[in-house]
């Protein structure tokens, strides 16, 4: 969140990247009322789930039976089938 915020500060205004994560953020907490909506992604990874957020944005992540998970927020195309430590 932290390099998307620097991101959005360089490419616009420190007040439009302040306001982008915090509808990130505000998204990531909602996931948690309707959990199974996402869309599967077993294909990449057991479990994963994502939902895109303003037609930039995808937040993966995965449930259990007890909590939401948030995997990774990737911005502008980041390749979310690629994970660290993983070939």
């Amino acid at each position: 969140m932290r390099a998307l915020y620097r991101y959005n500060a360089k490419e616009a205004s420190a007040e439009i990247s302040e306001g982008n994560v915090d509808a990130i953020v505000d998204k990531c907490l909602g996931v948690a009322e309707f959990p199974n909506r996402g869309t599967s992604r077993e294909d990449v990874r057991p479990g994963l789930r994502t939902i895109p957020f303003r037609r930039r944005v995808t937040i993966a992540y995965s449930v259990d039976d007890e909590q939401v998970l948030i995997l990774g927020i990737f911005y502008a195309g980041q390749d979310f089938t690629v994970w660290p430590g993983e070939s």
